[in-house]
């Protein structure tokens, strides 16, 4: 009997072996997240259903967001470097962060963890820049336009004179989520503190030709302020998707005929 017979007169037989060393698969972004009970709703970075694939999530104990973004996370490094330890530990394979003034500890994590890390929605105002006409600029909306230094733009590569407006002066956005005032939220009185701030930006300086969102609970309104303003609005979940997609490519159908 010729070989191929043989082949054919047997089951064939493929070894797969599975590569173990993680504690969780199939979840290779990890979020650190501030600890805080207001609400988070779909579109907010918090909340699980606003992403497209799982994420992993790491509560860091005493990291509100009134110490984070009024007080610059004075004191609280080795804890955020302790709770990214224990996201790669888990399994993740890059790490973000759910509040963008935490751009300040963007270098300390990334050599601590050893993977990517994404602190801020700011990294991509470089990037937007690079794809505006001469003569226009990225403007950033932010929570607190006065709590946003020039340590958290240069620590994410922005310039220091990139236009900047808060929420600080709404009726609620503001006082829900730093300030704490109450654990329930007018999600339109929200909407209208940060379109009114992106109007106020562009009306303000009108070179603005893209908004990048500085806090991550904005992108549920990111989609209105872009109708309101008419200029490219980018945020933490832009970020994010563009992010995953280098972290696990789309693997294409092969052409028919192909090997």
């Amino acid at each position: 009997m010729s070989r191929a017979g043989r082949v054919r007169g047997k089951m064939a037989v493929m070894s797969m072996i599975a590569t173990g060393g993680k504690a969780i698969y199939g979840a290779p972004l990890g979020i650190l997240m501030l600890e805080a009970k207001f609400p988070r709703i779909p579109g907010d970075m918090g909340n699980a259903t606003t992403w497209p694939f799982p994420v992993l999530y790491r509560v860091v104990k005493g990291a509100s967001p009134e110490r984070v973004v009024l007080n610059a996370a004075e004191g609280l490094l080795p804890d955020f470097l302790a709770a990214a330890a224990d996201l790669v530990s888990l399994g993740a394979e890059a790490i973000t962060t759910n509040c963008g003034f935490l751009s300040l500890f963007q270098r300390e994590l990334a050599a601590h963890v050893g993977v990517p890390v994404a602190t801020s929605a700011l990294i991509q105002v470089p990037w937007v820049q690079a794809t505006l006409p001469p003569g226009k600029r990225v403007g950033i909306v932010t929570v607190s336009g006065r709590s946003l230094s020039p340590r958290h733009l240069a620590a994410a590569g922005v310039p220091l004179d990139t236009p900047v407006v808060g929420t600080e002066n709404g009726r609620e956005f503001f006082r829900v989520l730093i300030l704490g005032e109450k654990q329930d939220m007018d999600v339109g009185l929200a909407e209208a503190d940060v379109v009114d701030a992106g109007k106020a930006l562009v009306r303000q300086h009108p070179d603005v030709g893209a908004i990048v969102l500085e806090c991550t609970n904005m992108p549920p309104y990111a989609a209105t302020l872009q109708a309101a303003v008419g200029v490219p609005v980018f945020d933490i979940y832009s970020l994010i998707t563009w992010w995953h997609a280098g972290l696990r490519p789309r693997v294409f159908a092969r052409p028919q005929g192909t090997r």
